[in-house]
């Protein structure tokens, strides 16, 4: 098939960047002045909160101030999760154009990250869905774990595929494939989407990788030559899984960018706004920055 002559990135870093700090609760302001400063780096898509129990989620707590103090630009989508109907009346009070949903591949990970069953999951979307289409909101789906769980250890693609239909068919319009571990490899990962291919359009299809064990960068490289073009990344590397030990967080934003470019594939996005970003946000919240292109490249800033 193929690279694609552009790909279209997702900027997840506002929310499944800082959603599992364990510091002290990042301040509205930081989080607002992220958000703007990615917009103007050229992100046209960044999930910028998450409408969920401030007791569950303590850094999300403030969503809907998040969404009153961004600068919203002309062509960009500012998107939300919302895992029921209380967050997404809690998401269109605050305006949000897009919103997200999050199911599991597997039993376990969904049992100890949400205590249901993924059929119990994917039965309490049908009204966030509902809901959503009746204010003309689109409706984003992620699926977690498909290339690996914490618990479970390998994961049958075919279960990646159900998951992945079922979604499809309540109406997402688009499926994200997390490997929320990082566990995945290149043939592996092919050999998922392929399966999952069956059932879903490849051109409905994300890819969400995370970098634990460094081999993000390989397997967006080869889902993009089976069709994948759009890429899940986090500036600076932010983020992690709370019931995954060591997953060290989402691909790096300045990473993924980089070698997009290097592929001569076009991605609107500006690199060294990408990199300033990266170090002022991790120095805000006094992390290190995950990035390796951002601390080669930020050493002159």
């Amino acid at each position: 098939m193929g690279l694609p002559e552009k790909v279209r990135i997702v900027e997840v870093g506002p929310r499944d960047g800082l959603q599992n700090e364990s510091g002290p609760v990042i301040s509205t302001d930081i989080k607002v002045e992220l958000i703007n400063r990615l917009a103007d780096a050229g992100m046209q898509y960044i999930e910028s909160a998450s409408f969920v129990s401030p007791k569950w989620v303590p850094q999300m707590g403030d969503a809907s101030a998040v969404m009153a103090g961004i600068s919203r630009r002309e062509g960009v989508v500012y998107a939300a999760l919302t895992p029921n109907l209380k967050g997404l009346e809690g998401a269109i009070a605050a305006g949000v154009e897009e919103v997200a949903v999050f199911g599991a591949a597997s039993e376990s990970f969904s049992q100890k990250n949400i205590n249901c069953s993924i059929a119990e999951s994917l039965a309490r979307f049908i009204p966030v869905i509902e809901l959503a289409k009746q204010h003309d909101i689109r409706v984003r789906g992620y699926v977690s774990t498909v290339l690996g769980c914490p618990y479970e250890g390998d994961i049958d693609p075919a279960q990646v595929a159900s998951v992945s239909r079922e979604l499809l068919d309540m109406g997402c319009y688009e499926i994200s494939l997390g490997d929320t571990i990082g566990v995945g490899t290149p043939t592996k990962a092919r050999k998922m989407l392929a399966r999952v291919a069956n059932e879903v359009p490849v051109t409905k299809l994300a890819a969400h990788f995370h970098d634990t064990y460094g081999q993000a960068l390989a397997n967006l490289y080869a889902v993009m030559q089976d069709g994948i073009s759009v890429i899940d990344t986090s500036v600076a590397g932010l983020g992690g899984c709370p019931y995954a030990k060591g997953a060290s967080g989402n691909v790096a934003t300045e990473d993924v960018v980089y070698m997009l470019n290097g592929l001569g594939i076009k991605t609107g996005v500006d690199l060294d706004k990408l990199v300033e970003i990266g170090n002022w946000i991790t120095r805000q919240i006094g992390r290190n920055n995950g990035s390796k292109v951002g601390l080669a490249l930020g050493c002159d800033q």
